[in-house]
């Protein structure tokens, strides 16, 4: 296996000038490929035991901080959790603020966000700064002033519909997903007009073909047409129209092909008894069109879905050699436990390897191309959810329900051909009930409980050095805790990531040595950001603990079975750090 050098790129002509060489950074996922790798090796695995942190700012919020800030020119972008306040920060005067932007929302947005009120953070594109807030609302700021230029409103809290994703700038469009799949809600992907908000397309992940953008002929999944109302023939009656499938991940580009990659959330309810079939198009990895939004092609990971197994992690887009030949690929680690290969422009599927040993709920992804069931998971039936009906406690299934690895993202390196995968030991007892839907209401349907996996040694993360064609890890490093930081890798020999305690760390990137540690006041849930100022390469991170993992301590929580089971899952977290909401901007104190 060979590393390629990206290709080059045809996307939003100021995203790719400004991320060219590495020193902005102006899309959450650092390029459209998703890779998170920075070309910048002024700090280096040689230098990196000298990092300082130069400067500090507070956000004034005690919520999950996920997300990384902006840099654009001299200027730092920071979001906060809900309420979402915006900040533009003066690096020319140690971060002092330039402008501030406070949206208006109503309280009550925060009953409808499923696990913590994160938010993944900003997007730039020609002078504008693009937040989506957490009831929907879409604004596009004047990145030199704070002033609106336009809005626009992509879905209805009402209906259980709010938004914790970032958005991506490409071409002259922006895309956009939605939250609300443990609220029923139907899940979709939209683009808006870069410079105007006017909806262009909205592509759901079930019900009809013309809803879906779906071409029953042309849309294929393992190389075969998907056929006329694929999505309606895997559901009862109409339980689509409440299905889930959610779009609150990342999104990635692939120029040449012109498609746009992301994953669909869990199916509607948690409770599968309620919903037979394979309940299409939920856990799924979709190509569209970006010009049309029609899907080229899917996949299906998680079939009738019965863990909440969410589909919506990243998709990272590499060229790599396969078997002597170049070959455009997509590599996804799911929340189910297992890591995906595919053509990314076929959608055919290469690899699918259990990154989590854990795994039990399947034995392995069915890869004979003979067999009638290719690509699809081979179950354990000891650990299905509903072999004895509803309100029955099924135990000792693995990954729990928050994954193997939950949205935060990994990293790709050209150097090293290996992917840095933050990642979760955890297993899970689950109680499924029968729920009826009402707009606005939970529509969850079970009850968990979660601990470290066997052979854990009490510890529960993670990070992880992945080879994506062999499909096998190359090297693990345990941490206590979840990781729920997403990982930066950079031209330095480096990998950044944070940890659930507040610790940033640097490792050695072919190694996996601890390089580098840093205490920031509260644990770290955001990602790490890198970028030049004044000639000097900088590290950036949000500190704030929260997210699924950290909601025990971020909401106040105090019934061990609140927060769909990870407040007793994370019960000792308190003992090492506390809620916070901080930027912590780290530099070499003498230059490199």
């Amino acid at each position: 296996m060979a590393a390629l050098s990206p290709a080059p790129a045809l996307g939003n002509d100021d995203v790719l000038k400004r991320t060219a060489d590495g020193g902005e950074q102006v899309l959450q996922t650092v390029d459209y490929a998703n890779t998170r790798y920075s070309p910048l090796d002024q700090i280096n695995s040689g230098n990196v035991g000298r990092l300082r942190a130069v400067w500090t700012f507070s956000t004034g919020v005690l919520r999950g901080h996920e997300g990384a800030p902006l840099v654009v020119g001299d200027i730092m972008y920071v979001h906060t959790p809900f309420p979402n306040v915006v900040y533009a920060l003066d690096l020319n005067h140690e971060g002092r603020i330039l402008w501030r932007y406070e949206p208006r929302q109503k309280k009550d947005v925060a009953s409808v966000m499923c696990c913590d009120l994160v938010y993944r953070g900003l997007a730039y594109a020609e002078g504008m700064v693009f937040l989506h807030q957490a009831d929907t609302t879409i604004v596009a700021l004047d990145a030199k002033t704070g002033q609106k230029r336009w809005s626009a409103v992509n879905g209805d809290p009402a209906l259980g519909e709010s938004n914790t994703a970032t958005v991506m700038p490409v071409k002259d469009k922006l895309i956009v997903g939605i939250a609300g799949a443990e609220f029923g809600a139907r899940g979709h992907l939209s683009a808006y007009g870069l410079r105007d908000g006017r909806l262009l397309w909205r592509a759901y992940s079930t019900g009809p073909d013309g809803e879906m953008l779906f071409d029953p002929e042309r849309t294929t999944e393992l190389g075969k047409p998907v056929g006329k109302d694929s999505s309606l023939r895997s559901w009862k009656g109409d339980q689509w129209k409440t299905g889930g499938g959610a779009t609150w991940g990342w999104f990635a580009y692939d120029p040449k092909l012109n498609l746009v990659y992301y994953g669909s959330a869990n199916p509607s309810t948690w409770n599968p008894t309620q919903r037979p079939g394979d309940n299409k198009w939920s856990d799924t990895i979709i190509a569209r069109d970006l010009d049309t939004g029609v899907a080229r092609w899917v996949y299906q990971m998680t079939p009738h879905d019965e863990w909440d197994y969410d589909g919506v992690n990243e998709m990272i887009l590499t060229d790599q050699v396969v078997d002597g030949t170049p070959t455009p690929l997509l590599t996804h680690f799911d929340r189910n436990g297992f890591a995906y290969t595919l053509n990314r422009e076929t959608g055919a599927l290469l690899v699918a390897e259990k990154f989590d040993p854990a795994v039990n709920w399947a034995t392995g992804i069915d890869l004979d191309h003979a067999s009638p069931t290719f690509g699809r998971p081979k179950r354990d039936p000891a650990y299905s959810t509903e072999r004895e009906g509803e309100d029955v406690t099924y135990t000792g299934i693995c990954p729990a329900a928050l994954g193997a690895k939950n949205q935060q993202p990994a990293a790709f390196s050209p150097l090293t051909g290996l992917f840095y995968v933050p990642a979760t030991g955890m297993c899970m007892d689950y109680e499924p009930f029968h729920v009826d839907y009402t707009a606005g209401q939970p529509y969850v349907g079970a009850t968990l409980s979660m601990y470290p996996a066997p052979a854990s040694n009490g510890g529960t993360g993670h990070f992880i050095a992945w080879d994506n064609i062999r499909g096998k890890s190359v090297w693990s490093k345990p941490e206590l805790f979840s990781v729920w930081s997403g990982a930066l890798a950079t031209a330095g020999n480096l990998v950044f990531y944070g940890t659930l305690e507040g610790h940033l760390k640097a490792v050695d990137a072919r190694t996996g040595a601890e390089l580098y540690r840093f205490k920031t006041p509260s644990g770290i849930v955001g990602n790490v950001t890198t970028f030049m100022h004044g000639g000097r390469q900088h590290i950036a991170v949000l500190s704030g603990v929260g997210g699924w993992a950290g909601i025990g301590l971020a909401a106040g929580l105090t019934d061990p079975n609140d927060g769909s089971g990870a407040n007793q899952a994370y019960a000792g977290l308190n003992q090492y750090t506390a809620l916070g909401g901080q930027l912590t901007v780290f530099a070499l104190p003498d230059g490199p």
